[in-house]
């Protein structure tokens, strides 16, 4: 009998082990893959997303390619850019899967691939960024306002004119409640793969 109660509890540990397995490699919107270096990340950027992103960088150090699905975007700006310098500093490269999505956040998330390649029939849009009170292109080209963003694309690896040159391409592109969905000839002027 007690060999049985032991084969039975052996066995309960086993499968909740690997179900706790299976679920340890999702963190938010990131998937790991098996080969625990690949993951598909689909969903918006959140508030916790900077935190879902350290806890798998925590348990897979070693990833080295996000696959991206669909990522319409960032609901916190702040977390997108403390992200973004994880993923270029860690060398991480980004790729939009064929027929995926990026807008908006997730367009500034895919640039801070190391490397960066995009797949067949993909949609990347972009716009302007909008407070309560105002739209960005309501403030001068030199204000501190702009700051954020531009700031963010050199922490990326952006030479510093091709920053400027992009952020102001986005926000004149399309308004906050709009989007611009960009052609191939703006996809290699502003170098969105490289």
């Amino acid at each position: 009998m007690n060999r049985l109660v032991s084969l039975f509890i052996l066995l309960a540990s086993c499968s909740a082990d690997d179900s706790t397995e299976v679920v340890a490699k999702k963190f938010g919107i990131f998937t790991v893959q098996d080969d625990n270096i690949t993951v598909i990340a689909d969903g918006v950027i959140r508030t916790r997303t900077l935190k879902d992103f350290n806890n798998m960088l925590e348990a897979f150090p070693g990833i080295t390619m996000i696959n991206i699905r669909e990522m319409p975007g960032s609901a916190d700006d702040e977390t997108n850019v403390q992200i973004g310098p994880l993923i270029y500093n860690k060398g991480i490269n980004t790729h939009l899967l064929d027929e995926g999505l990026i807008a908006s956040g997730g367009v500034d998330f895919f640039l801070a691939g190391k490397k960066r390649t995009l797949g067949e029939n993909v949609m990347v849009g972009v716009h302007s960024w909008a407070t309560d009170e105002n739209e960005a292109t309501d403030f001068p080209s030199d204000s501190p306002e702009h700051d954020l963003f531009i700031d963010y694309y050199r922490a990326i690896g952006i030479e510093d004119q091709l920053a400027r040159d992009f952020y102001f391409f986005t926000i004149n592109a399309a308004p906050a409640d709009d989007i611009h969905y960009m052609t191939q000839e703006e996809i290699e002027r502003y170098q969105i793969e490289r």
